[in-house]
């Protein structure tokens, strides 16, 4: 017997009015087949790309960076300067969209490891150790370039992101937070 919608008032078809719809040589729908399913999941119009108007595609794996040495000499490591502690801040950007995805502390060391490996490598101030990002969340960094600025005391990494994101949080970025996303209403004074 037909499946009818739950709301539906309407009488089922007998298997004899499913039978007398189909010419001899057709290939009937078996009995037991919904003539009108029910829907019960809404409808989704299928995602497009804003600019051009075609529909979105996604391929089924992820895609697959490799890492490669970064070109530097040695006059340009000069060129950075420490704090007090031998470190040096480093902004870790995606590549492919221009987003920041976290701050960390580097060394001399660990910018060299990122230089000549092509991934990421930190010092941690808290566990006194080196680290590169991903080696246990898997969510690893391949380095594009290093930029340092115009005092020097300041890097600038941009990356291909593997994985869910750079930060330990799930999140993408370290910085998914902002001033005022807690305020109640932007009608009330803030507190002093």
């Amino acid at each position: 017997m037909p499946l009818l919608p739950p709301d539906s008032t309407a009488e089922p078809a007998s298997t004899s009015d499913l039978a007398d719809t189909h010419a001899p040589h057709t290939p009937r729908r078996p009995i037991h087949a919904p003539i009108h399913a029910p829907i019960h999941a809404p409808i989704r119009p299928l995602p497009y790309e804003p600019d051009t108007g075609s529909p979105v595609t996604t391929s089924a794996q992820p895609p697959t960076f490799a890492a490669a040495p970064v070109p530097y000499a040695a006059e340009e490591l000069a060129a950075v300067t420490y704090t007090e502690d031998g470190l040096v801040g480093a902004i870790i950007q995606d590549a492919s969209d221009g987003s920041v995805l976290m701050f960390a502390w580097m060394n001399a060391e660990s910018l060299v490891k990122t230089l000549e490996t092509g991934r990421t490598w930190f010092w941690s101030r808290s566990r006194q150790e080196y680290w590169c990002k991903g080696e246990t969340s898997g969510d690893r960094q391949y380095v594009r370039s290093v930029h340092y600025d115009c005092d020097g005391d300041a890097l600038l990494v941009t990356v291909d992101q593997e994985g869910a994101g750079a930060c330990h949080t799930g999140h993408r970025s370290c910085f998914y937070r902002a001033f005022g996303e807690g305020v109640a209403s932007a009608g009330e004074p803030s507190p002093s």
